[in-house]
């Protein structure tokens, strides 16, 4: 088994590619790791000869009132982690060694970045695309790995790749939710215990929509409503029934959906969603 190598510029990742050769996975992460993020480790391992895994907390797709400095770090926590995962190479750049002096170049994605997360976090998925873009032409994976909680992401690096005609395959995994269905993220680490007793109801009023539009029921308002339902006591930023590839809102479901929403319990956002059809 080979040792894992911890990267921090890009010229040494460049190297430690170069000479890794052959086809790479790529698991980007923002740190503080969790079972979802293990888990595209185990499906990037059964793909590729070989992983990689980024850790580095983006400053560029947070908002100047959004949690950049509070944001949960412990990177020899996670480079155990992925150590015991069977990560071969894992970059950790500083925020200076992505954005040097100068740096003045952003990737923009229309369309989709236009709505949801996009709407209420103007600039997000700019930074977003800029900081995968970069990261795919240092680390220059066969395929990448992201989690299905994060949708309108995957939608938007999906388009990235497609639109830039990068040679990059975007795999997509299921959530990875806790035995109560909420899902896994770092941000859950914000909770307090009262408020983390109340989450899983955010998976359950998206599950109620489901079974409903299961059971028949195709009027997106009426789902939007199911979901509102169930989340009396949160702050919700938006309750959404859209097309699963445009993300445009739907009056009818005729073809594949995403349901989802973004939540508050107190001062933590939560997201998630579940596919219809």
């Amino acid at each position: 088994m080979r040792s894992m190598k911890v990267l921090t510029t890009v010229a040494e990742m460049r190297a430690a590619r170069a000479e890794l050769g052959g086809d790479l996975g790529l698991v980007p992460t923002m740190g503080y790791l969790h079972e979802g993020h293990l888990s595209l480790v185990a499906r990037s391992r059964a793909d590729n000869p070989a992983t990689a895994a980024t850790i580095f907390v983006n400053p560029t797709q947070f908002a100047p009132n959004e949690d950049l400095a509070r944001y949960p770090r412990d990177l020899p926590r996670d480079l155990g982690l992925l150590e015991a995962a069977g990560v071969d190479l894992v970059f950790a750049p500083q925020p200076a060694e992505m954005y040097p002096p100068g740096f003045d170049a952003t990737v923009t994605i229309g369309g989709v970045t236009d709505v949801l997360e996009g709407a209420v976090r103007p600039g997000h998925f700019a930074g977003v695309a800029t900081v995968v873009a970069k990261l795919f032409n240092i680390v220059q994976p066969a395929r990448a790995y992201f989690g299905q909680k994060d949708a309108q992401q995957s939608v938007v690096i999906r388009k990235l790749v497609r639109d830039l005609n990068l040679p990059v395959q975007v795999v997509v995994a299921p959530t990875v939710r806790e035995p109560d269905g909420l899902a896994l993220s770092s941000r859950n680490n914000y909770l307090t215990a009262e408020q983390r007793a109340a989450a899983p109801a955010i998976h359950r009023a998206l599950s109620a929509a489901k079974a409903r539009f299961d059971a028949g029921e195709r009027d997106a308002e009426t789902l939007r409503q199911a979901i509102r339902d169930g989340l009396a006591g949160f702050t919700l930023d938006y309750v959404s029934i859209a097309d699963a590839d445009t993300l445009r809102e739907l009056d009818r479901i005729e073809a594949p959906a995403l349901a989802s929403l973004a939540a508050r319990l107190g001062t933590t956002r939560l997201i998630d969603n579940l596919l219809l059809g």
